[in-house]
């Protein structure tokens, strides 16, 4: 929320301002009145009481006694509503994208931007629940264009998007008679992330170098009119000017001689609502969440062009950016966080339209995060991986989740809950599909509760090893 500070001309206050008290607020009088407070119904009751008891029993001394009492609150609420100063206020988060667990701090500012110090002013700054209590200032007189500075702090442990505001200001008499409520119409928006672990630098089937030269190649092999210029950087070598191209834009245009091809590298996250068990931030689901941000955030330092895709078909960046692979590192970390940060469970049943996302175009290296697998799912897996140059697969059996969530909350030792959850057929079909995927290619990596995705992540590179050591010993002993 942001409020200019402009001098104070007559007529409506700036955006982002309230007015206090003046009678240029909506409500009129009738509203100061219902702005009366406890007290200050209680002395207007007791104003009139006294008047009808002074009547009834012809004591005039009452009578002026009841007067007073009912006249003060009358006062203070002419006084109040007839007061014509007005306040601006902002708001500023620090940071405003936060991972989850962990605190910001927000920053309020009231700007005094009329000609009369103001009276007391109440804060209150609206918060959802999950962020905690409902922040309250009570700030003193404001000097004419003076300002009071106060902050507090929210922390949530799970991820989403949460407004904050509009600001209320509360407006008071020094007698506490009557409470007038102004609020500002803007708000901000406090992004919690996932959590992101910093894995260990390892090289992964599909991973091949950042730079190719076939489409160096091709630019070499072409013409000078299919060169594809771009403006001029600081630094560019001089020569590299491409005059044609600068005449007919007006700017300074460079050839382009190489096209680096980086490296692909596409996140699957299972979102299916039938593929996991449990909630809350230790739930198996948000620990796929936070792995697929980690594991975004380690390829894209690493140099690679990163793809988020879910089990719904949806991709971020979409098929518009460059087949959906494109953007600056810091500029996608940011963006795939976003998108992160509001992931929610899918009514899918299989995986075929991620499926049919990846059969358009080749892949490099494909990072899943899935959940509960059938053998339907396990067979279009399958045939992601022969659109892939290297797969690995995390997979969270919701069973042992599920039973660390119950124990957890029961306080008892960790067993496998009953048969309504989850039943021995389906034990055996998730091991069935896990079995499947690693026939078809994919590196599979079993995920259970406590487990740590850097260790995890060490555990993919081990098992990538074995399983090419023991093909290139298949193929040896197949030789005659």
């Amino acid at each position: 929320m942001s409020a200019p500070l402009p001098p104070p001309p007559p007529g409506p206050p700036p955006p982002g301002a309230a007015a206090a008290g003046g009678a240029q607020q909506g409500g009129g009088l009738r509203s100061a009145l219902g702005g009366l407070t406890t007290r200050g119904r209680s002395f207007v009751a007791a104003g009139l009481a006294a008047a009808v008891c002074s009547y009834v029993l012809g004591q005039s001394d009452l009578l002026r006694v009841g007067l007073l009492l009912a006249v003060l609150p009358l006062v203070c609420v002419a006084v109040l509503f007839r007061t014509r100063y007005r306040v601006a206020g902002s708001r500023r988060l620090s940071p405003s994208r936060v991972p989850a667990m962990s605190e910001a701090r927000v920053h309020l500012r009231i700007d005094n931007v009329s000609r009369i110090p103001s009276g007391l002013l109440m804060l209150q700054d609206r918060v959802p629940y999950v962020l905690g209590p409902r922040p309250r200032f009570v700030l003193d007189r404001v000097e004419p264009g003076g300002h009071r500075e106060v902050s507090y702090r929210v922390r949530s442990d799970l991820r989403g998007r949460y407004p904050l505001g509009p600001l209320q200001l509360r407006l008071t008499d020094p007698f506490g008679m009557v409470e007038l409520t102004r609020s500002f119409s803007t708000y901000d928006t406090l992004t919690v992330v996932p959590r992101v672990e910093a894995l260990p630098p390892i090289r992964l089937a599909g991973e091949s170098s950042g730079y190719g030269e076939s489409r160096t190649r091709a630019l070499a092999l072409a013409g000078d009119d299919d060169v594809i210029p771009r403006g001029y950087r600081h630094g560019d070598d001089l020569r590299r000017v491409h005059w044609r191209s600068t005449a007919k834009y007006g700017e300074l245009m460079v050839r382009r001689e190489e096209q680096p091809n980086r490296a692909r590298c596409t996140v699957l996250l299972d979102t299916r609502e039938t593929a996991y068990f449990g909630a809350g931030p230790d739930s198996a689901f948000e620990w796929a969440v936070s792995a697929a941000a980690s594991v975004s955030t380690h390829m894209l330092e690493r140099g690679f062009a990163v793809r988020l895709l879910t089990d719904t078909g949806s991709s971020v960046p979409g098929p518009e950016g460059g087949a959906g692979f494109s953007g600056d590192s810091s500029d996608m970390a940011g963006l795939l966080l976003d998108t992160l940060a509001v992931v929610d469970h899918s009514d899918n049943e299989d995986l075929a339209a991620a499926y049919e996302v990846l059969r358009t175009g080749s892949e490099g290296l494909i990072v899943a995060f899935l959940g509960d697998l059938y053998e339907e799912q396990a067979v279009t897996l399958g045939r992601m991986r022969q659109r892939a140059g290297g797969a690995v697969a995390f997979v969270l059996d919701s069973d042992d989740w599920l039973s660390r969530e119950v124990a957890a909350r029961l306080g008892t030792p960790e067993t496998s809950p009953s048969g309504d959850a989850k039943g021995e057929e389906d034990v055996y079909t998730t091991e069935r599909a896990v079995h499947l995927l690693r026939e078809s290619g994919w590196t599979v990596v079993e995920v259970h509760p406590g487990e740590t995705l850097p260790e995890l992540w060490r555990q993919a590179d081990r098992y990538r090893s074995g399983e090419e050591t023991a093909h290139k010993r298949r193929e040896a002993g197949a030789r005659p």
